[in-house]
């Protein structure tokens, strides 16, 4: 359960506008706050989204006039009714700004998906969540105020990285398992019960609301005249808490940063765990905006804001995430099942400093192997942010290469689901020494479980696997060339 954000703006807010006056905007003070939408059209829609080039607030930036038109005209192809899917699932570990919108304020979310159900004359609307906190009840509550309990449908998905991927939660919202599928598939063309579904983020129904009570031009009042508007970020502030900021686009990074109570640090990640990393100096010549962002080789995304402090080590801590984006890998593609944990391992066995430019080709070398191979888009963008990492922290890589380390601790600064309790899996690695060979491979793929002594063989201790190690380790069994290592339950 996640905890509910602090929330801050530069400038007048819009989003978060009433929350000076009451902490929650419910039904009444919605209408309150903002201007009741007109009716649209489809056609009308797209117009209007077009005339301010709307995109989605997901991560991909998609424009939303072309997936409007595109359900519309498939629901006419097939003579189908189609389906209004919200994505409030949030799966990033270092964003809340849905889950700010849907605590704090609820209808401008609702009131958005409505606007386009409307239009399409939908035959029903889905809202997927993970959060089971305030965010959750705040939603429900909002669908009875607003007597939508007959049009709107709630649905509960698990929280992982990938269930946020846009056919992961088509599949978890239809009962399968939320996981992207196998093939590419457009929600546009087969979504939910494999209707035509328009599928799109929280903060993008809730942009839609405003900019349909605004006008484009009232929207267009704030903003940069290529991207107008204003956009959620979600910061993390120096106790590790997130601030969510919503600010006009053109504004400097580091008055968003300023904002918050803190700085670049030693290092700033924008865009989340698909995302890039920034250096300092980078970082203070950007602004909010996706042309500013693309020129410094980085992208908004999900509005992901995370600096990195200047006590901990920035290796250790990436070679984390690593570790926990193999493993919300779906398995069900080579590059995610094999690669991106062969690839955590070797960012592993980097950060410990102990096999140098063997792990860096490791990393590289896996990152060109999978890249654009994948059923989903989790392998391009988890080898795009470790890549990026490499660059923005390369002093402290060649400390690592040449000294074994940068002489800083991992504190452990970027969030890691699940890493907080290093639960045991009830299993331990075994070795069949009539077998061993001593090829070393299950030291390359296992550095935290697996030291060699002095003639090369590999020791283990007999502790327990963690859980989070676990696949690393059926995969280590796996290819060990002389089938000498196998997993065992622990007695």
């Amino acid at each position: 359960m996640s905890p509910v954000p602090s929330v801050t703006t530069i400038g007048p807010p819009r989003l978060l506008a009433g929350l000076d006056r009451v902490p929650r905007l419910d039904a009444a003070a919605h209408r309150r706050t903002h201007r009741v939408p007109p009716r649209y059209s489809v056609r009308d829609l797209v117009a209007l989204a077009e005339r301010v080039d709307l995109r989605g607030r997901g991560g991909a930036a998609f424009p939303f006039a072309r997936k409007l038109t595109a359900v519309r005209k498939s629901a006419d192809r097939s003579g189908q009714r189609c389906v209004v899917l919200v994505n409030a699932t949030e799966g990033e570990p270092a964003s809340s700004k849905d889950k700010a919108l849907l605590a704090f304020v609820p209808h401008l979310v609702l009131n958005g998906a409505m606007l386009a159900a409307r239009a399409l004359r939908a035959r029903e609307l889905v809202i997927g969540i993970t959060d089971e906190g305030v965010a959750a009840r705040s939603l429900r509550l909002a669908v009875a105020e607003a007597g939508l309990d007959d049009r709107a449908r709630v649905v509960q998905l698990p929280e992982r990285f990938i269930t946020g991927e846009g056919g992961a939660l088509v599949r978890g919202v239809n009962g399968e398992t939320p996981i992207p599928p196998g093939r590419k598939v457009r929600a546009a063309q087969s979504g939910v019960d494999r209707l035509p579904t328009l599928l799109s983020n929280a903060e993008t129904f809730a942009q839609l609301a405003l900019l349909a009570g605004l006008g484009a031009e009232g929207y267009g009042s704030v903003g940069t005249a290529a991207e107008p508007g204003t956009v959620l970020l979600t910061v993390t502030a120096p106790d590790g808490g997130h601030v969510v900021v919503e600010t006009p686009t053109g504004v400097p990074l580091t008055d968003v940063l300023r904002r918050c109570g803190t700085d670049a640090g030693q290092g700033l990640m924008v865009g989340g765990y698909h995302g890039a990393w920034l250096t300092p100096a980078q970082a203070a010549a950007t602004n909010v905006s996706r042309e500013s962002m693309t020129a410094a080789g980085a992208a908004l995304g999900a509005g992901i804001i995370v600096p990195l402090p200047g006590d901990t080590c920035p290796v250790g801590e990436v070679a984390r995430v690593a570790t926990y984006m193999g493993a919300e890998s779906a398995g069900q593609c080579g590059p995610c099942r094999m690669g991106l944990p062969a690839i955590a391992q070797s960012f592993a066995a980097l950060a410990a400093g102990k096999t140098g430019d063997e792990a860096l080709a490791g990393i590289r070398g896996g990152s060109a192997t999978v890249r654009g191979r994948g059923a989903c888009s989790h392998p391009d963008g988890t080898t795009r942010f470790l890549l990026s990492a490499l660059k923005a922290f390369e002093d402290d890589v060649e400390a690592h290469l040449t000294r074994g380390g940068c002489g800083r601790p991992t504190r452990r600064v970027l969030p890691v689901p699940g890493e907080e309790t290093e639960e045991e899996s009830g299993f331990q690695l075994a070795i069949d020494w009539s077998r061993c060979a001593g090829h070393k491979l299950c030291r390359h793929l296992l550095p935290d479980l697996i030291e060699l002594d002095r003639f090369g063989y590999p020791v283990i201790t007999g502790a327990a696997v963690p859980s989070r190690l676990l696949r690393g380790a059926a995969q280590a069994a796996e290819m060990c060339p002389a089938l000498a290592l196998s997993i065992r339950p622990r007695p």
